[in-house]
């Protein structure tokens, strides 16, 4: 039997990089998996044909992460679909970097918003559904830049210790109903977020990571599927920082 076996998952952010993996591991290990995208309809349609020709049920919802009553109206159409919510995986996030001195008010609340208020805003939405099945998994998408800071990005490495916090603080809360939050800490992933980068500046990043290289999506999203699984059944409040060796 998969390790999911008729979970039903829902992921922030799954049309495409990090959380596309995610999406699709899940599917892989015998979930149900419904995923919110902001804007992408075609890269949303593929998504879902992908974890369909898996044999698993998938729903795309056009959802912005930062819109409170968004979130909850989401929950509300996942758990009508599957008749459960077993696992929220928080991955939503965009970035707009800049250094201090030049980042506009704009700039940081945009970030902070989606970034750490949209976990809240999916989180507070499926406590309900969780806590009364009395079982349920969060796990928040953060970041080494969360960990260890990172210029230029102020905005983002706030939110992402914002949801740290949130983590460790949401996992006492909720251990009682038999509800595990952990994060998951990425250092730098092949997305479009590294596409950015000069090959320069790869090359000076990779000379700073233990193994040599950047990560896969897949490398972030088997992580989480560990996080997601009975494999991980006494692991709580914790925050796996998947990066190469960076931070260590």
């Amino acid at each position: 039997m998969s390790a999911l076996q008729n979970k039903a998952a829902l992921v922030t952010g799954g049309s495409r990089g990090i959380g596309k993996a995610i999406a699709l591991v899940l599917a892989d290990n015998g979930a149900n998996v419904a995923f919110t995208y902001k804007s992408a309809a075609a890269a949303a349609d593929e998504v879902v044909k992908a974890i369909e020709a898996k044999g698993r049920k998938a729903l795309a919802i056009q959802s912005d992460a930062k819109n409170f009553s968004e979130a909850n109206s989401v929950v509300e159409k996942v758990i009508a679909q599957f008749q459960r919510l077993d696992i929220l995986v928080n991955n939503a996030g965009i970035t707009k970097d800049t250094l201090l001195m030049r980042m506009s008010e704009q700039d940081w609340d945009d970030v902070i918003d989606t970034n750490l208020k949209g976990a809240f805003n999916f989180s507070k939405a499926v406590c309900k559904q969780m806590m009364s099945q009395r079982e349920g998994v969060i796990i928040n998408i953060s970041s080494i830049a969360g960990v260890i800071g990172n210029p230029g990005q102020t905005n983002y490495a706030a939110a992402k210790a914002g949801l740290i916090g949130m983590t460790k603080t949401l996992a006492k809360e909720l251990s009682s109903r038999n509800i595990r939050v952990n994060a998951v800490a990425p250092g730098f992933v092949d997305t479009d977020m590294t596409e950015k980068l000069t090959p320069q500046q790869k090359e000076a990043l990779i000379g700073m990571i233990p193994l040599k290289r950047t990560a896969k999506p897949e490398e972030i999203a088997s992580v989480v599927l560990f996080l997601a699984s009975q494999a991980s059944s006494y692991v709580t409040g914790q925050v796996l920082c998947v990066d190469g060796g960076l931070v260590m």
